[in-house]
C-alpha cells in the first residue's frame, strides 16, 4: 500500500492512539506509587530523555524508524509527560521555595536529560555506521 493511502493513516493513527493510552496510564500507575509532585518530575525527566534519545537517534543513526518514532513521540511520550500539571503544580505552589523546586526540577533536570540522551545517541553513532539524511523528527 502507498504511503498515501488512507489505511496507512488510519493504521498510524491507531497506533498513536494505543501509544498514548500506553502513556497516559503509566502515568497514571506513577501517580499511586510516589507524591504527585515526584510523580510528574520524574515522567516529565524520563520523558524528556526518551524524546531527546528519538529526535538525536534519528540524527545520528536512523536505526528507529519514522512512524515508530512518531508513534513513541507524538502517542506515548506526549501522554506520558504532562505540561499542564507542571504548570498546575507551579500555580499552586504557596512555598516560594517549592515554586522553585518545581520549576527548577522539570526544566532543568529535563534539560539535562535531553543532553544525557544526546550522549547516548552519539555513543550509538560511532558503534554503528552513520544512516544518510538524518531525520530529526
Amino acid at each position: 500500500m502507498a504511503a498515501d493511502h488512507p489505511l496507512v493513516r488510519l493504521e498510524t493513527l491507531a497506533l498513536i492512539g494505543i501509544g498514548g493510552f500506553a502513556g497516559s496510564n503509566l502515568r497514571f500507575f506513577a501517580l499511586g506509587l510516589i507524591s504527585e509532585i515526584q510523580a510528574v518530575l520524574l515522567v516529565n525527566i524520563l520523558g524528556s530523555f526518551a524524546l531527546g534519545f528519538l529526535v538525536y537517534e534519528a540524527q545520528y543513526s536512523g536505526l528507529v524508524g519514522s512512524k515508530s518514532r512518531t508513534v513513541f513521540t507524538t502517542g506515548f511520550l506526549s501522554s506520558l509527560t504532562t505540561y499542564s500539571t507542571f504548570a498546575i503544580q507551579s500555580a499552586l505552589a504557596a512555598d516560594p521555595l517549592l515554586l522553585v523546586a518545581v520549576v527548577a526540577g522539570n526544566y532543568g533536570l529535563g534539560f539535562t536529560a535531553v543532553l544525557a540522551s544526546r550522549a547516548l545517541a552519539r555513543r550509538l553513532r560511532d558503534g554503528s555506521s552513520p544512516a544518510t539524511g538524518g531525520e530529526t523528527a
